[in-house]
């Protein structure tokens, strides 16, 4: 029998809360250095190790929730990330606040992959994209707003008071959670880790790391880090003003999420892959000859909706490639996409020092359209 899908709302509240984790902390570096006493740039391990932990915590959460149940697994991480959260907000100097923030983001990374193969249990492929557009509502709603409200709640309050806030509704959410679901006995018997084995000896599985890895490369760390530099520097725009031209990828995101199971009635999964491919390889060569930084602005919200119709599709073929051991197999996926970003970061900051701007994102263009031909051509198992 499948999964309730009245439980969806609630994974949405769930990928806000854990989404919310990565934008906490934008507007809120210039106040824990001065709370610590040295520079904004001695913060970066504070972020690079949530971000880190986050993609590692795959390697074992995707099997566990094979085995005890994914929403189960989901709850545990999402009420451990609330009391992460909670004691982030008591430390006392920078040292203590990389490791507080490097244990969270071990426990965050689980919710979101979870809560998507749980809806590779729940739906039908034929519908799973739509479906999976509604949850991540959740995640880019966080992206929205997070932000914005942490800086406004750490101008009344003070930046422990950002982290008490999404402590309190990962808590609240993790509760109601838990009181929906129970461990299972599923069908991976151990830690599962044998699983990664069998996905990868597949053709297709390797295929759909290597797709994950060069979206995460191209995009995650490639073009999109850098558009906010590039509306500073090239510009002329205070970093308020950035952040304000930037929010429009997420309204993009988010007619996305609303047109989702539209779209993909109309154009199927192949037409999907082609058409968000071949807009977001035109944004990004928009961005590339983009005179002015309206020019750039007007560039957000096709950027955001594009690459949701075209990572959608990868999200949805993660959900596919292993049923048997689903969460195990969205895990790797997002693991490939994090290690992608990394080397994408260093690959494009090298082409940045190299040629500037313009040649970041004409480069991202040219891979993201090959990239998009590749995916539509791919058999989904």
């Amino acid at each position: 029998m499948r999964p309730d899908l009245a439980l969806l709302p609630l994974l949405a509240l769930a990928g806000f809360a854990a989404g919310g984790g990565m934008r906490l902390m934008d507007p809120l570096l210039p106040l824990l250095a001065a709370d610590f006493g040295v520079g904004v740039a001695a913060i970066a391990p504070v972020v690079a190790g949530f971000s880190l932990a986050y993609g590692a915590g795959q390697l074992v959460t995707g099997p566990l929730g094979d085995r005890f149940g994914k929403v189960w697994v989901a709850a545990i991480a999402l009420v451990l990330y609330g009391v992460g959260l909670a004691v982030s907000a008591a430390a006392w100097d920078l040292t203590s606040m990389v490791v507080l923030r490097t244990g969270t983001g071990l426990v965050a990374g689980a919710v979101i992959p979870l809560a998507i193969a749980w809806i590779g249990d729940a739906v039908p492929y034929a519908d799973r994209q739509a479906t999976i557009g509604r949850f991540l509502t959740g995640m880019v709603m966080a992206q929205l707003l997070v932000g914005p409200l942490s800086g406004v709640v750490a101008e009344l309050a003070g930046w422990r008071a950002s982290f008490l806030v999404l402590a309190a509704l990962a808590l609240v959410v993790g509760a109601l959670m838990l009181r929906r679901a129970a461990p299972e006995r599923g069908t991976v018997r151990g830690l599962g880790l044998s699983q990664y084995g069998v996905l990868l000896r597949a053709a297709s599985g390797r295929r759909l790391m290597g797709a994950a890895a060069l979206d995460g490369a191209v995009l995650f760390g490639g073009a999109f880090p850098f558009i906010g530099a590039f509306l500073i520097e090239s510009f002329g725009l205070s970093p308020g003003r950035a952040g304000v031209v930037v929010a429009g990828f997420g309204i993009g995101a988010f007619i996305y999420t609303r047109l989702a199971k539209r779209l993909v009635a109309r154009l199927g999964e192949r037409g999907l892959v082609g058409a968000g491919g071949a807009l977001l390889a035109a944004a990004l060569g928009g961005l590339a000859l983009a005179p002015t930084w309206w020019a750039v602005a007007l560039l957000q919200v096709p950027l955001g909706m594009a690459f949701y119709m075209f990572h959608g599709v990868l999200q949805a073929r993660a959900t596919e490639a292993l049923p048997e051991a689903r969460a195990t197999a969205v895990s790797a996926f997002a693991m490939a996409l994090f290690l992608g970003q990394s080397a994408g970061a260093l690959a494009f900051g090298a082409v940045l020092h190299a040629g500037g701007y313009g040649a970041v994102f004409a480069l991202a263009a040219v891979a993201t359209a090959g990239l998009a031909a590749w995916v539509a051509r791919m058999p989904v198992r």
